[in-house]
């Protein structure tokens, strides 16, 4: 196991999950897939396709998704949408944990709160991208950590600029770029 992930298990509390409370609150969950490899590990990341009414439609993203009230929990939520998105069965994945909810600045008046899940895989995973998904890729984690990515978008039409990873042909920023940025955090705070 790379030390990057054996830092992310000892921090990371399994807890038992439960059903999100009934408070009118819109609530998703997304999958941080990790791949344990010698190079150093990757995560699985997705291109959202382009669909009008989406407000993250193109962006790079997780996999995940609203809470449907047929999901028992979160995990349940993360689970069955990275399924749906990347015809990726996290069965076969070890859960490390979860992170703690975050919302999107773009999540409107009422606003939506984020669960992630951290799962690991020592097998290799290829991703299927289903109708929500134009393609997967795997981002080396350890390169974003290492400042190399580091780049700034600037939101069409409205001159806002936001830090980002640039890799290859993907800007990875907003929701996802925090995310991450959170699962880096917490890796590093465990070495200080």
């Amino acid at each position: 196991m790379s030390p990057f992930i054996g830092r992310i298990e000892r921090l990371l509390d399994l807890g038992t999950p439960s059903r999100p409370p009934d408070d009118g609150r819109r609530r998703a969950a997304v999958a941080i897939l990790l791949h344990d490899e010698t190079p150093g590990p990757r995560v699985l990341l997705m291109k959202r396709t382009e669909r009008v009414g989406d407000p993250w439609s193109g962006h790079i993203s997780l996999p995940g998704g609203r809470h449907d009230a047929r999901d028992p929990d979160l995990l349940a939520t993360a689970i069955r949408e990275t399924h749906e998105e990347l015809g990726i069965d996290l069965a076969g994945a070890r859960l490390l944990g979860s992170l703690r909810p975050l919302s999107p600045l773009s999540s409107g008046p009422f606003g939506m709160e984020v669960t992630p899940f951290v799962f690991v895989t020592h097998a290799a995973v290829e991703p299927q991208p289903g109708p929500e998904a134009e393609s997967a890729f795997w981002l080396p984690i350890e390169l974003a950590a290492s400042g190399a990515l580091d780049d700034t978008y600037t939101y069409p039409g409205t001159g806002r600029t936001f830090p980002s990873w640039r890799f290859e042909a993907f800007t990875i920023w907003g929701l996802t770029y925090r995310i991450l940025g959170d699962l880096l955090a917490a890796a590093q705070s465990e070495t200080v």
